[in-house]
């Protein structure tokens, strides 16, 4: 799967911007190592993945990010994880 993520900055900075930048939102591909921490959130079965919210190269963030999908989603599975490993998993479903 191919992961984007943009590099921000205003259109009329001057600084580190290239003869072939694209503008304020030019992408570029990043490699799954460099972002190991994931956090996704489960279909209302919990049969698969259905949106990936986060990744972040940050344990903290990642762990901040799992949290708010937690509490976003009330009602599915998310879990976070770190490369192929579950760090932590929310059962959202009632019992």
């Amino acid at each position: 799967m191919l992961q984007l993520a943009f590099k921000l900055h205003s259109s009329d900075d001057p600084g580190d911007r290239d003869a072939g930048d694209a503008g304020a939102f030019s992408g570029f591909p990043v490699e799954h190592e460099d972002l190991p921490y994931r956090v996704e959130v489960w279909d209302t079965a919990g049969k698969f993945v259905e949106y990936v919210v986060a990744v972040s190269a940050n344990p903290a963030i990642g762990y901040a990010a799992y949290y708010a999908a937690a509490r976003e989603y009330p009602g599915r599975d998310v879990t976070l994880r770190h490369k192929g490993r579950v760090l932590s998993r929310w059962t959202g479903r009632a019992h």
